[in-house]
């Protein structure tokens, strides 16, 4: 089970990521609204995951990414965006996100990306099941 923050400006968004990620079996450990409050947190806390929304009032999900991996360089963190655009997308991998995925979220693409990130836990999983 991993540990995850989940930030994104959208109430709704929020709910449905978190769903998606306890149906997986991941416990959330905490959620952020904005680039701030993630930032509080990753300060405080150590999440397995986070997943950041790259369109947000006030500092954007990569402004965000690039100042969490100051606070600590092996985060993970999957960036979630409504834009296809190349550049934000590459932009976001060049700061260190492990991945991303395209709105709308569903509980198959969390998976899919997750299982790239941590393959070695979902054998795991996967063995004990």
């Amino acid at each position: 089970m991993l540990s995850v923050l989940v930030v994104d400006d959208s109430m709704i968004m929020r709910r449905n990521i978190k769903k998606y990620l306890s149906s997986l079996g991941h416990n959330i450990i905490g959620e952020a609204k904005n680039a701030d409050e993630a930032l509080e947190f990753c300060s405080e806390n150590r999440p397995d995951l986070i997943t950041m929304d790259i369109s947000m009032p006030g500092i954007n999900g990569i402004a965000a990414l690039k100042k969490i991996k100051e606070i600590n360089k092996d985060f993970s963190i999957i960036m979630i965006t409504s834009y296809g655009k190349n550049e934000m997308i590459k932009s976001a991998l060049k700061e260190g996100a492990q991945g991303y995925i395209l709105k709308p979220v569903s509980v198959e693409k969390l998976s899919e990306s997750i299982q790239k990130i941590f393959p070695e836990y979902l054998e795991k999983k996967d063995r004990v099941l």
